[in-house]
């Protein structure tokens, strides 16, 4: 590919100083190193720079599927102001793990097209990224006995496998937002009827509230003391 926007000449220095100020804030104990990718896997993943971490804190980066690795990695993409299209040019590894990621992935994507195969019902994996997601289309992009689409939005994004030739399944409703579901919650508080007091005057014999009314005001004059004459 000619006149590349991202070589390792051109955004080396700038990945290298936003990658060294997001370690010393998070406060790890982490070393890293900048490179050309090796592309191990190049029909998955064929990115054109990589970054590699070693260190004391590795673990912590590879935590929950890597979530730290890779909210580092977004963080440096939007850093670079990279369109979606260019982010599989820059990957962020540790221990080799996005190449045992793929490898993972691949499995769980053909054994998910033989269950499909089997049963003839579509599959549904877990929301994934989109790297991960493309991932799976491309292990069964061959198999013309299934194929494979995304459905949902946003973080909930997710692969469905289903039988050549089967309808795609609808796509689910969205969630509202917190925000929205409280202030619904709110406003049927707001509007809830209050409650009926045990001795309101619904539950009395008809008459006894008018007749306690005109009972009260006649022994009050009663008692009202008439002023003396001088």
């Amino acid at each position: 590919m000619e006149n590349k926007r991202f070589t390792l000449e051109s955004v080396g220095p700038k990945i290298e100083d936003f990658v060294r100020r997001m370690i010393r804030d998070a406060g790890l104990d982490l070393e890293f190193s900048i490179g050309p990718a090796e592309n191990p896997l190049p029909d998955f993943e064929n990115p054109d720079i990589v970054v590699r971490f070693s260190g004391p804190d590795v673990d912590m980066l590879l935590a929950n599927k890597a979530e730290l690795l890779l909210a580092m990695e977004q963080l440096t993409m939007e850093m670079l102001r990279m369109t979606p299209e260019e982010h599989s040019l820059l990957q962020f590894d540790a221990n080799d793990y996005r190449a045992l990621r793929i490898q993972e992935l691949r499995l769980s994507a053909l054994t998910a097209a033989e269950k499909v195969k089997l049963s003839r019902t579509p599959f549904r994996f877990n929301p994934m990224t989109s790297r991960e997601r493309r991932i799976i289309h491309l292990a069964l992009r061959n198999d013309t006995e299934v194929r494979s689409e995304s459905l949902g939005s946003g973080s909930q994004r997710q692969v469905v496998i289903y039988p050549a030739g089967m309808p795609s399944l609808p796509e689910p409703p969205r969630q509202p937002s917190p925000s929205h579901a409280d202030k619904r919650d709110l406003a049927a508080v707001g509007t809830k009827p209050p409650a009926r007091s045990s001795r309101s005057s619904a539950s009395r014999p008809a008459g006894t509230h008018a007749g306690s009314q005109r009972s009260s005001r006649q022994n009050r004059g009663r008692h009202r003391r008439k002023p003396k004459r001088s």
